[in-house]
């Protein structure tokens, strides 16, 4: 049956890393696996349609992104030609929200995975022997997920993954918390050891070469029984602190990291200095340690202490917000790592990621203690700071205030006072903006609340109409700055503010893989990194 033609379909949507199922299924069904021509694209690519092809898989990533996502299922049915059992469609979105793909009529013979490849293929996939579809006799062969990725597929498509030149592995699957908020219970179950780390880096080696850094996928590494193994097995691998990678041919080494991607616990860091002591001894940049609400701030100050003594001073840390959490407990925890970094001479980068329910086809979510307004004046922080806060003080000062008064004033800013902070603190804005400081501080705290909630009651394009229907002289007369500009005037002030200051930016490939700054359908702001640069100096 080889020489099958197989398509995989990546969504249009901008991400960080490479969609490592669609590698290992690239891996199945390429020339060391049922020998087919594979074809890889991203979004919807009309060359797709000049082929007839056996089969199409389609991977999804985070569930917000489902609109882009439900487009790219209807493309892969056209290149289908109509025929729904050729289309096969896993991954994030498609595992947590798995009912609601199923129950839309359109993609109806559609197969849609749920949870990992990690039967054999044809029960993995679903194959049905009796229709004698493509590979259905597949039934004791190599688990799909247990392939070694086939990194030649990157090189079909122009798109550049951020973090491409790594290896991309998992040393386990799961997680031993069952968090409310987070999909891993659902996706991966109780955690569990996977395959040797060691085959599989040296299986890339032998067939795409050596890779730069290793990306570990774990979701709690430090809850493993064998983390100290793990750890010697990456020692072994040659990821100590200064590792350099010399390709033949370059006449510069490349400098080598380790990232646990997903994060570690500071629950468990906090107890024992073996792990800090550990993870001190690979070249790990940056450690990231999860500090999702403040009920955890002592085992996360802790693990941040041990770190320093162990010299890991490269820190970054996820900070969940719109869960239970209030903007005074996010504003406490950025605070923190300022604090921290003062303290200790670390660099503590902070990445809040805004909660959404992890069936939610969108971004709308509104936590019990946010409004819209103030969600939407967070995405605005963020998108000009790359979402990115910063543990310099003097940056953090400027972004976020010195208190949390400071941060609250800073939430209820016009749009485009926020976003335009320079503009309107420090140039041509800031008469505007002095008479807006003016107008604001008259207002009680109660007339704050309620300014707050009826900027929160309509989408920003209607905040004209919010102008002629107040009935109070100082709200009427404040709202009138919150009515956005014409965006030729808004694309003149991007243009003639500064750019960010170099030290307050991330390399791209230690961000973190959020979550939607780009997506935000409330916000109205420029998305090119050119306009994002241009604030805060």
């Amino acid at each position: 049956m080889a020489g099958k033609n197989i398509l995989l379909i990546e969504p249009g949507y901008k991400n960080k890393y490479p969609p490592l199922g669609l590698m290992k299924i690239a891996q199945y069904h390429g020339p060391q696996g049922k020998n087919d021509n594979v074809t890889f694209v991203k979004g919807e690519d009309p060359s797709a349609f000049n082929k007839a092809w056996d089969r199409i898989y389609v991977t999804t990533l985070f569930s917000f992104e489902y609109p882009r996502i439900a487009t790219t299922i209807d493309y892969a049915l056209k290149v289908a030609n109509g025929q729904p059992d050729k289309v096969f469609v896993g991954g994030i979105a498609a595992s947590l929200m798995h009912d609601r793909f199923i129950e839309e009529r359109r993609w109806h013979g559609v197969r849609f995975i749920k949870g990992l490849l990690d039967k054999a293929p044809a029960i993995s996939l679903q194959l049905d022997d009796f229709a004698e579809e493509l590979y259905s006799e597949d039934l004791y062969g190599k688990p799909i997920e247990d392939m070694v990725p086939d990194y030649s597929i990157l090189s079909q498509i122009e798109y550049a993954y951020p973090v491409r030149d790594a290896y991309f592995a998992y040393t386990s699957r799961g997680c031993i918390r069952k968090c409310q908020f987070c999909g891993v219970p659902k996706l991966e179950g109780m955690q569990r050891d996977v395959e040797s780390l060691t085959d599989l880096v040296r299986a890339i080696d032998d067939m795409y070469g050596p890779k730069k850094d290793l990306i570990l996928m774990d979701n709690n590494v430090v809850a493993s029984a064998r983390f100290k193994e793990v750890i010697a097995e990456i020692r072994d691998l040659g990821f100590v602190p200064g590792a350099k990678l010399q390709r033949p041919g370059s006449r510069v080494p490349v400098q080598r990291r380790v990232d646990f991607n997903q994060g570690v616990d500071a629950r468990i860091l906090c107890k024992d200095k073996m792990y800090l002591r550990e993870l001190s001894s690979i070249c790990l940049k940056p450690l990231r340690i999860a500090f999702d609400h403040l009920g955890v701030r002592k085992p996360y100050e802790q693990a941040v202490r041990y770190a320093h003594e162990f010299g890991l001073n490269e820190l970054s840390n996820y900070m969940l917000y719109n869960f239970h959490d209030t903007p005074a407990d996010l504003f406490e925890r950025m605070r923190l790592n300022v604090t921290l970094n003062e303290e200790l001479g670390v660099r503590i980068w902070s990445f809040p990621m805004r909660f959404q329910p992890t069936m939610r086809p969108d971004r709308g979510h509104i936590g019990e203690n946010w409004t819209r307004y103030e969600l939407r004046s967070m995405q605005l922080i963020l998108q000009a700071t790359h979402g990115v806060v910063s543990g310099a003080p003097e940056f953090f000062r400027r972004a976020f205030g010195d208190t949390f008064d400071e941060f609250q004033e800073i939430l209820l800013l016009p749009q485009d006072m926020i976003f335009n902070r320079d503009w309107f603190q420090r140039l041509d804005g800031r008469g505007e903006y002095d008479s807006f400081r003016a107008e604001f501080t008259r207002l009680s705290p109660s007339r704050r609340d309620e300014l707050k909630h009826i900027l929160s009651s309509v989408d920003p394009r209607f905040f004209p109409s919010l102008v002629d229907e107040a009935d109070d002289d100082a709200l009427r007369s404040i709202l009138r700055y919150y009515v956005l500009r014409p965006k030729a005037e808004m694309m003149t002030i991007w243009q003639r503010q500064k750019p960010v200051e170099p030290e307050a930016l991330v390399p791209d490939d230690e961000r973190v893989e959020d979550a939607a700054l780009e997506y935000d359908d409330d916000v109205d702001a420029p998305q090119s990194t050119e306009c994002k640069q241009r604030h805060l100096a």
